[in-house]
């Protein structure tokens, strides 16, 4: 009897030992694969952060944080992770319309504080809904880091703001949109718009970043570098992380907010982003904390126009980054920094990539879903959800 017990624990010894063996193999591969990625892009780091049922599986971080002393990245990095910050104004949006502060449907002009209306379509109503999902035809051809590009009482080209098309008849990608929402939550909350983030949505879900250069650790910024196609080097990127400090101290709530960069302005970990991205793909909750309801979080996800594969409350569609699988989610381009996080709520995985400069790439015939986000992403699903 003895005997057999014996043999039964050796054969699972044996069996575990073959499964350790098989996926370290796995992971290996995947991180030699990954490698060639960044050879062939000319990359200078790479975080990322796998979930597969509700757990973070995977992270590592590949590369340097800095060209010029090559110190190593690490999966404590923080980085400016450009448009995907869009959604965490979109998050707190939602919560300020579950505290009955406003409703989707509100006319923007009333929210914000001065006009926002097409001067082609003055009778249309410029909805909150339309400036969250890009279809208010708002452009960014005027810049987009001061609020007085489209105040009317403040600049007399205020006009070439806005596209041909009436508002709701049409989509474009404007970062104006998003610093706007940006100063509406202010109105609404009474707080400074990185303090807001931080308050109702960083700190529940236990997350170490924000919009605020000068309340974070400098020692854990990710250089950021733009590739110079003539030179084919990367070039060290010195405003990533402008902490505008004269302007904070002179901040006018309501109205400065661009200063923090709704639009694209959040510092995070790709590890904290990927934790972020599970209470999105959990509709709403993560670890018993529940940020906004199943169904504002819904409302999010859902598609509002079919621009970028179907853009609803800054999170959008993919239908062709992992072959047959809608993924949702969001991407990031700025500083030479690339980043996308993409989920699929009904099978609950998702891959959080964020690289710190690259040859941006893009892939023929796809969306705006950069050549290393995408390879990389599928390296990942393959090996570790696939």
């Amino acid at each position: 009897m003895n005997d057999i017990s014996n043999l039964k624990r050796l054969i699972i010894m044996l069996m575990m030992v073959s499964i350790t063996r098989s996926a370290s193999a796995q992971v290996s591969q995947a991180e030699s694969e990954i490698r060639d990625i960044m050879k062939e892009l000319t990359a200078a780091g790479i975080s990322v952060a796998v979930v597969k049922n509700n757990h973070i599986i995977y992270t590592h971080s590949f590369g340097v944080s800095d060209v010029e002393s090559q110190k190593p990245l690490t999966d404590d990095n923080i980085f400016r992770i450009a448009s995907i910050s869009k959604s965490f104004s979109a998050t707190s949006i939602m919560q300020l319309i579950e505290a009955k502060k406003c409703s989707l449907d509100d006319d923007f002009s009333n929210l914000v504080g001065f006009k926002v209306r097409n001067p082609k379509y003055p009778d249309v109503v410029i909805t909150l809904r339309m400036v969250m999902s890009h279809t208010s035809s708002v452009n960014d051809s005027q810049g987009y880091f001061t609020l007085d590009t489209i105040n009317p009482g403040k600049n007399p080209n205020f006009a070439k703001c806005y596209n041909t098309y009436s508002p709701g008849a049409g989509y474009e990608y404007c970062n104006l949109n998003y610093n706007m929402v940006g100063a509406v939550i202010e109105r609404l909350s009474g707080e400074r718009f990185d303090q807001y983030v931080k308050h109702h949505i960083l700190d529940p879900l236990g997350l170490y970043g924000g919009y605020c250069v000068d309340s974070l650790d400098h020692s854990r910024f990710a250089k950021l570098y733009e590739y110079d196609s003539v030179s084919k080097q990367l070039v060290y990127a010195p405003l990533a992380y402008n902490p505008r400090s004269q302007e904070v101290k002179n901040y006018l709530i309501g109205y400065d907010t661009p200063i923090f960069s709704p639009t694209g302005g959040m510092k995070i970990s790709a590890t904290d982003l990927a934790k972020y991205m599970m209470m999105h793909m959990n509709y709403g909750k993560l670890n018993g904390v529940r940020i906004i309801s199943k169904k504002s979080s819904r409302t999010m996800q859902t598609k509002v126009s079919d621009g970028e594969g179907g853009y609803g409350l800054a999170l959008r569609h993919s239908h062709d980054l992992i072959e047959h699988k809608d993924m949702v989610g969001h991407t990031g381009s700025s500083y030479g920094l690339t980043s996308g996080m993409f989920f699929e709520p009904k099978e609950k995985f998702g891959i959080v990539v964020i690289c710190n400069g690259s040859n941006q790439a893009y892939y023929p015939g796809s969306d705006d879903i950069n050549m290393l986000n995408r390879k990389t992403i599928n390296v990942l699903y393959k090996y570790f959800i696939k």
